[in-house]
């Protein structure tokens, strides 16, 4: 009996979280995002990233962290080493840079939120599921991962990209931490991500409470 009540308490659970992120309202949007990133696509990327920053900062004031605040952590998951730069978090959605200086490629994850990149410097091969062919993807070019999807990536070294998510964003921490936990065991790596995204739910609080 406590078996049942216990998978009905979790799928009334799944179902609110479901209902909540298809009836709430948003911060952001994956249009808008690219827009912003793609008027840099060709700079050096950090100056790109200075510049994207720079203008979520004006756009929206409160929501982004402070340049100060700004650090590179690696990720490593799926088999793929990277290089990520978080500037905003919630619940629901989240901002960040993300690239690597060496070739790299592995599994895409599968997640409960839609990613899109958009690519600034370098190349993105990617080969989805379902398929017998991969496509190659360059500089201005935002690429939509979509809930549930999971294709295979691969990125040459030098790629950076703007990347933006939105839906249960706890969810898919656990792939971006799989391979730190359980392959690299770099737990201060580990640490720095699970503090980076504390602080940003802390700021969005703040900004909840005016």
């Amino acid at each position: 009996m406590s078996k049942i009540f216990m998978l009905v308490l979790f799928g009334a659970l799944i179902y609110g979280i479901h209902l909540w992120l298809n009836t709430k309202s948003y911060l952001f949007d994956d249009q808008t995002i690219a827009r912003i990133a793609e008027k840099y696509f060709g700079l050096p990327h950090q100056d790109a990233f200075d510049k994207v920053g720079e203008v979520l900062r004006e756009r929206y004031p409160g929501h982004i962290l402070p340049k100060e605040r700004e650090e590179w952590i690696f990720v490593n998951a799926g088999g793929w080493m990277g290089a990520m730069c978080l500037v905003h978090a919630s619940l629901t959605e989240y901002i960040l840079f993300f690239g690597t200086a060496v070739d790299t490629s592995g599994h895409s994850g599968r997640y409960w939120a839609n990613v899109s990149d958009t690519i600034m410097t370098g190349n993105f091969r990617q080969w989805k599921e379902g398929t017998t062919e991969s496509e190659e993807y360059g500089p201005g070019v935002t690429l939509l991962h979509a809930w549930g999807e999971a294709t295979s990536v691969q990125w040459t070294a030098g790629t950076w990209m703007v990347e933006y998510g939105r839906g249960f964003i706890p969810s898919t921490l656990p792939f971006a931490v799989s391979d730190t936990i359980f392959s690299t065991q770099d737990f201060y790596t580990l640490y720095r991500v699970v503090r980076i995204y504390g602080e940003a739910l802390f700021q969005e609080l703040l900004c909840a409470l005016g």
